[in-house]
Order: C-alpha cells, then structure tokens, then sequence
C-alpha cells in the first residue's frame, strides 16, 4: 500500500497536469472560434464558385477545344492526393481519422478499369500527414507547411500552382483532396473529394464529389431535374456567353476556383483540428479531475487507515502498562 506522501505527490503531479490540459482547451476554443469564423464566411463563396465549375464542365465547349482542366484520362494510372493533417498531436483521433480515410478510398479504387494498378502519392500539408509514408508506404512527392489560422487564399496558392501544373502535364490523371470537414465542435467528417479533372459525373462512394453535398444541393439529378422543368415551362434553358473568349475566361477562372477549394479545404480542416483538440483536452482535464478525486478518496482512506493503527498501539500500549 503507498504512503500518504507518496499519493500527495501523485495528486500533485495530476493537478499540475490538469492545468496544462485547461489552458491548452481554453487556446484551443479560442482558436476553434476564429477558425469556425473563416469558415463560416467562405463557405458559401467556396460551395457556389464549385457548383459553377461543376456546371461550366458539363456547359462549356471553347470552340470543340475542352480545357485541359476538364479533359478525362483516357486511362487512369497516376493519382495525386492532397491530404490536409495537423503539425502537433493531442488532437485525439483527428489524424488517424483523415489518413485513413483518404487509405481506405486508395484500397477501393486500387485499379482502373483495364485491371492495371493506380499509383498514388501524396501532397502533404501539415507535418503529421508524413506518417502516410511510415504507416502505408506511400510516396510523398511534397509536403507544405500549414499555419493554425488563415486568412488568405495565398496560403495554399503554390499547391494550387503544383497540382495544375501537374495535372496539365500529365504527370497525374487525377488530384484529390482529403480533409476533415468542421460539421460543428463536436462532429468533424473526414472527406475526400476530387479536385481535376472537373468532373460533375464524379462518382460518391468513398471519393466523394462536392456536388452531391447537401450543403450545395447541386448534383447531376438536381440539373436535369431544373432543365426539364424549363422545358416544360417553354423557357430557353440558359446559356453562357463569354468575353473576350470562353477558354481566355476559364484560363483566368479555374485556377482560382481549384485555389479556392483547397483554401476552403485547409480552413475546414483547421476548424475541425482545433474543435478536436478542445474536445480531447476538455476529456483530458476531466479525467484528471476524476484521478484526482480517486486519489484523494484513497488518500483518506490510508490516512484513516494509518490514524487508526496509531490509535489501537497507543491503546494497546496503555493497556499493558496499566496491568
């Protein structure tokens, strides 16, 4: 059975733990909030701009010339995927959850459609998605840093500039990117999700499409559906007019709409990071509370204990003195 001092020094050692973990869930909501600000105000900026895309890839035909950015593989070899992590730990399962997500979708879609096997490799932003190499084998062919907060898209613009310019020159067939969607503080979704080639047919399974999250409410279906009720209606099913030319227009536009997906990508992924990390230190701080109780409740006990055994010597001492 320990002594008193020797359970003293453990409640002790916890109390002083517990303050660590309360002021680190104390910077984390702070932190969370800001976070969930950004993302608030880009959502609907993000979500909209890649309906337009999505729309564009389905509408847009530069002179029976498509853009390089909605060009399809003839035959799907090479895939890029950007995974978005955090630099520290303590986040409870926030990592292991977006690095096996975007493996799982690896293992389901481990060929293409004449048997040959898909080669993968990562982009990596934020230090702990390096683990994809130790863990799974695969080959991280960049890594970036990535700050707690963003405000501007320039953080993610030389990723953007890469993934392009790589899917252009053939190097990938196709780029996803993998994060972890910030539902609320308590519910974070990791999500993959393809960026090039644009593609509205994209299939949901487990790598999913922004056109079919019910925060954008645009799919294939939700199109048809408008344009047939046009039709029905007799109204002109609208069209696009460019200037000064279609392909000049999407040449300026699609990067900066790749960039702002994987700006919005980043800013989810942060929210998500901090509100994990809140959550796991709030767990932690109260276990501690409750070691700590535990302790003291065994802390009294062995005193009582000891309190006692003193009692019944002094007693028993008396006793035998007074015969």
């Amino acid at each position: 059975m320990a002594n008193t001092k020797e359970i003293q020094r453990r409640i002790k050692s916890i109390k002083s733990t517990q303050k660590i973990t309360r002021a680190m869930e104390m910077v984390a909501a702070t932190k969370m909030r800001k976070a969930e600000e950004a993302v608030l105000k880009t959502r609907t900026y993000a979500n909209l701009s890649w309906t337009t895309v999505l729309n564009l890839s389905q509408a847009v035909n530069c002179d029976h010339q498509q853009h390089p950015l909605f060009t399809k593989p003839g035959k799907l070899k090479n895939v890029a995927i950007v995974i978005f992590t955090s630099n520290r730990g303590l986040c409870g399962n926030f990592n292991n959850a977006i690095i096996n997500k975007a493996h799982n979708s690896i293992l389901k879609n481990q060929y293409n459609k004449d048997k040959e096997k898909i080669n993968h490799e990562f982009i990596v932003v934020g230090k702990k998605g390096l683990s994809v190499y130790s863990r799974y084998g695969y080959k991280v062919a960049a890594d970036f840093p990535k700050s707690d907060i963003c405000y501007t898209s320039t953080e993610v613009r030389s990723i953007a500039r890469l993934i392009i310019d790589d899917f252009v020159a053939g190097k990938y067939d196709k780029v996803m990117v993998a994060f972890t969607d910030h539902v609320n503080a308590m519910k974070q979704i990791p999500r993959v999700k393809q960026l090039l080639p644009v593609d509205l047919e994209a299939q949901e399974h487990h790598l999913g499409i922004a056109g079919e999250d019910s925060r954008i409410g645009v799919d294939k279906e939700y199109i048809q559906k408008k344009e047939e009720k046009y039709l029905r209606e007799g109204k002109n099913i609208y069209t696009f007019t460019y200037e000064p030319s279609a392909y000049e227009v999407l040449e300026e536009m699609l990067p900066r709409l790749i960039e702002i997906q994987l700006f919005q990508a980043l800013l989810e992924s942060n929210a998500a990071e901090h509100s994990a990390r809140m959550t796991a230190m709030q767990k932690a701080n109260d276990a501690a509370g409750e070691l700590v109780e535990d302790l003291t409740l065994y802390y009294n006990k062995v005193r009582q204990a000891a309190i006692t055994k003193e009692i019944a010597e002094i007693s028993a001492g008396a006793t035998a003195l007074g015969d």
